[in-house]
């Protein structure tokens, strides 16, 4: 799906109220960049069963989607992941996983259970994702849907696992850009002109109370790219204002 929305959702509220600062965010939109992918959505939200359930149920909802979710599949009461995950994908299935039983049981022994063992529960058809640093498993459904523990130095190594195995390599965005000693506003009716699959952005700055503005265009056809990208520089040329290329 090389089209795809990529969204990641970051549960913990430990991260809202500043207990613990994201990693999830950085890693995944770099290593994503790598391949040519860039996220579409990311989430941060606390761990609560109904804000969950409506973030995962609009990803759902979204054909092209494709998830890293982040946190909540443990086995204490505010670990909510593995059973709203069932409810909003498999219509609320859940079965036991024998092999995560099992790996559960080989490194924790008598201590599995009651609480530990309940981590093998998990959505009808998920399948696991190897955790590299404990053996505790991640999993996924459809081979879209990802779900990985909060610890970032367990869930990286799932997530460049996920990207080389299911993502394909994107085409090569390429990307011309400029600062100018302008508004965005003189630079609207231009924006306006250009094609929806050329990506925009638009980013007004002030430099002791002057306007500036930095802008770019993002295309995977230099070619095409840069005869938009000049209708830009051309009309900044005729005004007489200045910009700097980046």
């Amino acid at each position: 799906m090389s089209d795809a929305n990529i969204y990641a959702v970051i549960i913990g509220s430990e991260i809202l109220n500043r207990k613990r600062v994201d990693k999830h965010f950085d890693f995944l939109s770099q290593e994503l960049a790598k391949v040519g992918h860039t996220l579409f959505a990311s989430f941060i939200i606390k761990d609560d069963a109904k804000l969950i359930t409506d973030i995962y149920t609009l990803i759902k909802d979204d054909a092209k989607a494709i998830m890293f979710s982040f946190g909540g599949i443990g086995s204490t009461p505010d670990d909510l992941t593995r059973e709203l995950s069932a409810q909003v994908f498999t219509e609320g299935m859940m079965l036991r996983n024998k092999q995560f039983e099992q790996d559960i049981i080989e490194r924790i022994g008598e201590r599995a259970y009651p609480h530990p063992i309940k981590m093998s529960d998990l959505p009808r058809d998920a399948k696991l994702l190897h955790n590299p640093i404990n053996n505790m498993s991640g999993f996924y459904l459809d081979e879209r849907y990802f779900f990985m523990p909060g610890f970032p130095e367990m869930a990286q190594p799932m997530m460049l696992s996920i990207i080389k195995d299911f993502l394909p390599e994107s085409k090569k965005l390429h990307t011309k850009s400029f600062i100018a000693d302008t508004g965005e506003g003189m630079l609207i009716s231009l924006m306006k002109d250009v094609p929806k699959e050329i990506e925009l952005s638009s980013l007004p700055m002030m430099n002791n109370g002057n306007p500036k503005v930095e802008f770019s265009l993002s295309h995977s056809d230099d070619t095409y790219l840069a005869l938009y990208f000049e209708k830009f520089t051309n009309f900044l040329d005729f005004k007489e204002i200045t910009y700097r290329l980046l």
